[in-house]
């Protein structure tokens, strides 16, 4: 394929009125299939003994029978006072002389501490028990705790496991052994009540990962967002407080449980840890205004108000001070609880946005909006005048295109790489119609879900395409869109952080929750890896550069065209190869500008610049992320297969023309001379 050059332009003289905002790269936290379990850094499920046993034996979900006593009894009963989920009973006869317990197959680091959480109770003749981790292929014993068992009643007890080395298939073992002291079975019942087990690393962050917090940080994230579908069916109230007396709720929207060991609180110090801004969304489908407007005392209120003692009950006196809330997440699609009519959610949503005012004034409200304008007609005209934003998400795949599988992979591609054509004429409509209804023309946008979505939910499997460069590419020129419509675009959140469907952008282990075919967690070996997809470098690299204000830039340069199957509101017949989004820091003395080369072919840049000195001898700031196809993942196997490099160009290479690698993105920092004027 034959090389094309381009020239691009940009006046560093003339930056932007607005101020571009932080928030627009944000992201958000879901519980979504195994968003939770691969974030949160307890390697124990069922900790609980909440799901139903998955063999003849009553031993609750993922837990196993572990004996080899012919006698040992299984069953399940009710959970201590105020616990949740249920009790795991094992009735032990001494005369089999054998080990008694239950087991679990998990991944397990080290070397490492774990505390180990323990609720039970016992038959006065079992004295002891024995937390145990072993290596499955070799019964190699990584660590043991014994755990002295002083209470006929239910009580906590707490020790710590040292765990010898990393174990990608491990076994944690609960049990009372074999050369435990006799008993007379007829006389004992000999009966070990288990009601909570977990571990969990003494290096996690609360109670999230630390290799998580570690590749979070690193994404600079303005802004942390907790909503999703499962959302409205969600009542915070189950989300706080003591964790054992949590309840276990079904997840309606997406399955399994809902996690109760990421609550309010939890969210609240995940945004610390980070710096980000908490943005949580509202229950407006199964909840009422009155259980909002609650979660808004329990968040903002101070310890004399009945939420904000709650708060401080649960050890938080200082308010969280959450400024900004959301109104409904999809409310317009029939998967999502309490699915209504426009009408009826903007009736719901003024309802939602009173009740929450009357207790925070201050709050800035985001509202369920919709790319159908026919949506946001009515929620503007009814709502308009008491919240802030409205929200959009927007997922781009080839179905859109009436494309499939069996479509050619470089036409698939060039449709994938079109994601910003088609967000802007989202967001054109969508502020035609801000603009069209006088009293919601304050309203700006917030775009709280965004990602390729190459094939729709039902039909997932193979290669993960959503972790491709190409994937990266396109989010890379999409965000170049929401820079340039920044002066009505406020909010962004990548959906979604970690694992949950295959979007998430930190990746934790080898499993593909969101695949209806697939193999198994563990199946590489690898199952402890954390690493970001190529997207999650293009997230990376754009949110830790100094930017603050817009510079104009033109673009000359060759186009393609996309075929599509189905109409379209936008011409695709001559898309730029090279997208381009320039802008500068708050003074004015760096210029940054995001290249990002569409095409499948090497495209040779040349770049001016006005409006501002630069000196002879410049030196500039490349970052680069390539590969040598737009299917290159980063896995398990190859984690840095995709990475952001860095190095130094002369600005005059730039002057007789630069490279850009086919299907690249490209971030140029420039130093400017003070003063304006001059070219360069």
């Amino acid at each position: 394929m034959l090389n094309s050059n381009a020239k691009i332009t940009i006046d560093c003289g003339s930056a932007g009125g607005h101020t571009i905002s932080p928030y627009l790269f944000g992201h958000f936290v879901e519980d979504i299939r195994d968003h939770m379990d691969a974030m949160l850094a307890y390697p124990l499920k069922d900790m609980d003994f909440e799901s139903e046993a998955e063999s003849k034996r009553a031993v609750s979900g993922k837990w196993t029978a572990f004996t080899n006593g012919r006698s040992t009894e299984y069953a399940l009963e009710a959970p201590a006072p105020k616990h949740s989920g249920r009790a795991q009973r094992i009735r032990i006869r001494s005369d089999d002389e054998a080990d008694a317990g239950i087991a679990q197959r998990t991944a397990l680091r080290g070397p490492m501490d774990y505390a180990v959480k323990l609720v039970a109770r016992a038959s006065v003749e079992l004295r002891y028990c024995l937390v145990e981790a072993v290596d499955r292929r070799t019964e190699e014993r990584l660590g043991r705790t014994r755990i002295e068992l002083t209470s006929h009643n239910w009580k906590e007890y707490e020790a710590r496991l040292t765990v010898s080395r990393d174990c990608a298939d491990a076994e944690v073992r609960v049990y009372v052994p074999a050369d435990h002291p006799r008993w007379t079975d007829h006389v004992s019942t000999g009966m070990l009540w288990l009601d909570h087990v977990s571990l969990l690393p003494v290096d996690s962050v609360g109670t999230v990962k630390r290799e998580v917090m570690e590749m979070a940080r690193a994404l600079n994230a303005g802004m942390m967002r907790l909503a999703g579908n499962y959302i409205s069916a969600y009542h915070w109230e189950h989300g706080v407080g003591p964790v054992l007396e949590r309840p276990v709720m079904y997840n309606e929207a997406w399955g399994g449980w809902t996690n109760k060991y990421f609550g309010t609180d939890e969210f609240i110090r995940f945004c610390r840890e980070l710096g980000a801004e908490p943005l949580i969304c509202v229950n407006d489908g199964s909840g009422t205004p009155e259980e909002a407007a609650q979660w808004v005392e329990y968040c903002n209120g101070s310890a004399d108000t009945p939420m904000g003692a709650r708060r401080a009950a649960n050890g938080h006196p200082e308010p969280y001070n959450v400024r900004y809330w959301e109104i409904g997440n999809e409310v317009w699609g029939q998967w999502q609880v309490g699915t209504c009519s426009a009408e009826r959610f903007a009736e719901r949503c003024l309802a939602f946005a009173t009740a929450m005012k009357a207790v925070d004034p201050s709050l800035v409200l985001l509202a369920c909006g919709h790319t159908d304008q026919d949506w946001n007609r009515p929620v503007l005209t009814i709502a308009g005048e008491q919240i802030d934003y409205l929200t959009l998400h927007l997922y781009h795949g080839c179905n859109r295109f009436g494309m499939n599988r069996e479509t050619p992979a470089e036409e698939r591609y060039k449709a994938i790489a079109s994601f910003p054509e088609w967000t802007r004429e989202d967001i054109r409509r969508t502020a035609e119609t801000i603009r069209s209804i006088p009293k919601a023309r304050h309203v700006k946008l917030a775009i709280t879900e965004y990602n390729t979505m190459y094939y729709p939910n039902t039909i997932r499997k193979g290669l993960p395409d959503e972790h491709t460069l190409g994937a990266a590419v396109a989010n890379a020129a999409n965000l170049n869109e929401m820079l340039r419509l920044s002066g009505i675009v406020h909010i962004g959140s990548f959906s979604d952080l970690v694992n949950g469907w295959l979007g998430g952008c930190i990746r934790v282990g080898d499993f593909y929750a969101d695949q209806y075919c697939g193999k198994v967690p563990g199946w590489s070996g690898f199952p402890l890896k954390v690493y970001g997809t190529p997207t999650y470098e293009v997230l990376k690299l754009y949110a830790n550069r100094d930017i603050r204000r817009l510079l104009p830039a033109e673009t000359a340069c060759g186009t393609f065209a996309v075929r599509t199957d189905k109409p379209a509101p936008i011409r695709l017949d001559a898309l730029p190869e090279l997208d381009v989004a320039a802008c500068a820091n708050e003074d004015g003395s760096t210029v940054t500008v995001f290249i990002v080369n569409r095409s499948l072919r090497e495209v040779t840049a040349e770049l001016e610049l006005l409006g501002r000195k630069f000196a002879e001898e410049t030196e500039a700031v490349l970052h680069e992320i390539t590969g040598e196809s737009v299917q290159d993942i980063n896995s398990v196997f190859e984690p840095e297969r995709i990475a952001c490099t860095t190095r130094t160009v002369p600005l005059a290479a730039w002057r007789r023309g630069y490279p850009l690698r086919p299907a690249s993105v490209y971030a140029l920092e420039l130093p400017a001379t003070p003063g304006t004027g001059g070219r360069a």
